[in-house]
């Protein structure tokens, strides 16, 4: 049975058996949230399966062709540091406590408070879609993967070394905006004034002088920088381009969603956004008062 198995993934479509295990993971984020009453689901998995398609498409190819393409484990490599890092930050935040949920789907469920269209929004969306888009960014691998006698190219080092500039942004980022938050809840906590840059209540130092989002913005340029890989299949434009667009739209939505919450909480947020550019890095004069 297990040689069966094997051989039927050896000489099985690469793609069809992505989408295959794609559909299957849909499925289960959305059981999940059903079950659990929890519709975090996919967030637990963002990080995880991008990766896990790379390394589907690399070990493929590897079983058909008999030796290790360097493209390809370039690109799995990189995409193993990105999930491992980003579910390292997830994990420090109490994101896979299963009681735990995004503070923004509660939001949502305020404004879709119908349950039967919250459901039809959980399916269509927050199940299918954010897993068809995790698979969509992750298919310059499979362009890689349809390529594997194609040498490195000038694309594939720039791609490489972007993607690790983008890395090192969002790593710093997410720390600034950890420690942040680590240190105002511990003056909470301890009944403490919030004095100095803890008094606004969000970051706005470090990183965060320049772009109200730095971390957000590594993030979509690290997936341009992915989507340079596929050009050794076919160069400038091709249809692997579609997840890296649609990635960035969701962050347009994403973010102004988020912004209105926190504008909300806290006052001085609407002065910081008029100062201070939402994504790409320039002078700020947001001082905190």
């Amino acid at each position: 049975l297990n040689t069966g198995l094997v051989n039927t993934y050896i000489h099985g479509d690469s793609f069809v058996i992505v989408v295959c295990f794609m559909l299957f993971v849909s499925f289960a984020c959305w059981l999940l949230s059903v079950i659990m009453r929890n519709y975090s689901q996919v967030d637990r998995i963002w990080s995880i399966v991008p990766f896990v398609y790379c390394w589907h498409f690399l070990i493929h190819s590897y079983l058909n062709t008999n030796q290790w393409n360097d493209r390809l484990l370039c690109m799995t490599i990189l995409s193993t540091m990105w999930g491992l890092r980003l579910s390292y930050n997830f994990y420090r935040k109490g994101g896979y406590n299963p009681k735990d949920e995004d503070y923004r789907w509660p939001e949502l469920r305020k404004i879709i408070n119908n349950q039967f269209l919250f459901q039809i929004f959980n399916i269509t969306f927050i199940a299918l879609y954010q897993n068809i888009l995790l698979l969509l960014i992750t298919l310059p691998a499979y362009y890689a993967y349809l390529c594997v006698d194609i040498p490195w190219t000038l694309y594939d080092t720039i791609g490489t070394v972007s993607f690790l500039i983008f890395l090192m942004i969002e790593s710093i980022a997410d720390q600034q905006q950890w420690n942040y938050q680590t240190k105002k809840y511990s003056l909470i906590n301890a009944g403490k004034p919030l004095l100095g840059v803890y008094k606004v209540g969000f970051i706005h130092t470090g990183l965060f002088r320049y772009s109200r989002h730095p971390n957000f913005f590594a993030e979509m340029s690290m997936w341009w920088c992915f989507y340079l890989f596929s050009w050794c299949h076919t160069p400038y434009l091709n249809q692997t381009i579609v997840g890296t667009i649609l990635l960035t739209l969701l962050f347009q939505g994403s973010t102004s969603f988020t912004e209105g919450i926190t504008k909300r909480k806290y006052p001085l947020y609407g002065k910081y956004q008029e100062t201070t550019s939402r994504f790409i890095f320039l002078p700020s004069t947001f001082n905190g008062d």
